[in-house]
């Protein structure tokens, strides 16, 4: 792309080769994002080759500590060791990072932000703002205009996640693994540590032997507190792994402060921004992976009284969400959109 010549941000990508690298792309594309100039980053192996951005073919830059100077906007999903070594380099160069790692949600000098539900920590920011993690956004969208109006006091979640959660490549493997199981042939794992087609596994992060919870798990647990600003929620959830290829499910359930109808939570959820209600009893269609994927909204369905709790407190749902564009990419282009203009007219 030419040097930028206009007022509008200079933005760069930090793995724009990845699954979430394309979605940032094609997200800012969607939303008319401004930007006056790209900067493509990836690895070594990717320097030299172009991405297609409005027209124009953008040739992909190797990362180094140099790659940030005139940058305004830095959108990193490169994961965690990428995020630690180089967003303080582009903060350091003038940019703001809005980072879809794990590496900064927990330190307390960043904010970690769903613009549905707390957009007002953007302004905290230090230079670099957190992306939340996808299972935490897909179950957070439809549970903050709940928490607002009857305090959730403990929420149990299921999920069960796509293969986009852990890039391009699980999303290769199961297409080829499920090519493999249909033509008899044998498939070994590269990416998974289990075989994927036709099956489903704890999630594939490291399990904690003291407490039994995997890393996934622990992130959704510690996220929804902060992003709550709620250290006395209690929160308890099972990750698992799917064959589906970009949309996250999660089963719900949760308990209130005080009394709560299907009623009330449908009103609730009907005004809810970033909310889709999908609730057909009749028909049995709920939220489906297929009907989220490309989907900007949270798909919410299954509504109902959680009969295991007599005191009327407690509402089960279940929803779906895009692992890439809401539970990643979109959060993150959405968090760009209300910094302040860094280039003024």
């Amino acid at each position: 792309m030419e040097e930028n010549v206009s007022n509008d941000p200079v933005v760069a990508i930090v793995g724009v080769t990845g699954a979430v690298g394309a979605e940032f792309i094609a997200t800012m594309d969607k939303r008319g994002f401004r930007v006056g100039k790209l900067k493509a980053l990836a690895s070594a192996r990717s320097a030299g080759k172009t991405v297609s951005f409005r027209g124009q073919n953008v040739v992909i830059e190797e990362l180094t500590e140099r790659a940030f100077e005139g940058v305004d906007i830095a959108l990193f999903s490169a994961g965690g060791s990428i995020s630690k070594k180089y967003a303080p380099l582009a903060v350091k160069a003038g940019a703001v990072v809005v980072d879809n790692s794990s590496a900064f949600r927990m330190d307390p000098n960043v904010p970690l932000v769903i613009p549905e539900i707390n957009a007002n920590r953007i302004r905290d920011h230090k230079g670099i703002i957190a992306n939340p993690n996808c299972a935490a956004i897909t179950a957070l969208v439809p549970l903050w205009p709940i928490h607002q109006k009857n305090r959730i006091k403990r929420v149990i979640i299921s999920t069960y996640q796509a293969a986009s959660g852990a890039g391009a490549a699980a999303m290769e493997e199961l297409v080829e693994s499920t090519r493999a199981n249909l033509n008899g042939q044998v498939y070994t794992p590269r990416v998974m540590p289990h075989p994927y087609a036709f099956n489903l596994f704890n999630h594939n992060t490291a399990v904690d032997p003291e407490t039994g919870y995997n890393d996934e798990e622990t992130k959704v647990i510690k996220e929804t507190r902060k992003i709550f600003e709620d250290e006395t929620i209690a929160v308890g959830v099972t990750c698992v792994r799917v064959p589906v290829l970009r949309a996250h499910c999660e089963a719900i359930t949760f308990e209130c402060e005080k009394p709560i109808s299907e009623d009330q939570v449908r009103a609730i959820m009907a005004q809810a921004p970033g909310v889709k209600i999908v609730d057909d009893r009749v028909k049995n269609h709920f939220p489906m992976p297929i009907d989220a994927s490309g989907q900007d909204d949270v798909l919410v369905g299954r509504i109902r009284k959680d009969l295991s709790d007599p005191t009327g407190h407690s509402i089960s749902m279940f929803v779906a969400a895009d692992q890439l564009l809401k539970g990643a990419a979109l959060n993150a282009v959405q968090i760009a959109e209300l910094l302040p203009q860094r280039v003024m007219a």
